[in-house]
């Protein structure tokens, strides 16, 4: 009797990645329109990647399980 597996949620594993250390990254909300209203020290910082604070990675690492 094989185990039943679960599924990844689609929508996160679109926003949502795991580096090699095992840490989950995701891009910032906001660098894909309406960039001339926002100066370009905001831009710059936009397009960097960031982490996820200990309680959003553990709900996050329950929708993406095998990642």
């Amino acid at each position: 009797m094989a185990k039943n597996k679960m599924k990844t949620h689609s929508g996160a594993k679109k926003r949502f990645f795991v580096t090699g250390t095992g840490k989950i990254r995701h891009h910032r909300a906001g660098h894909s329109h309406r960039l001339v209203g926002k100066d370009a020290r905001r831009r710059r910082r936009l397009k960097k990647e960031t982490g996820l604070t200990k309680v959003h990675e553990k709900s996050i690492r329950t929708l993406i399980p095998y990642k």
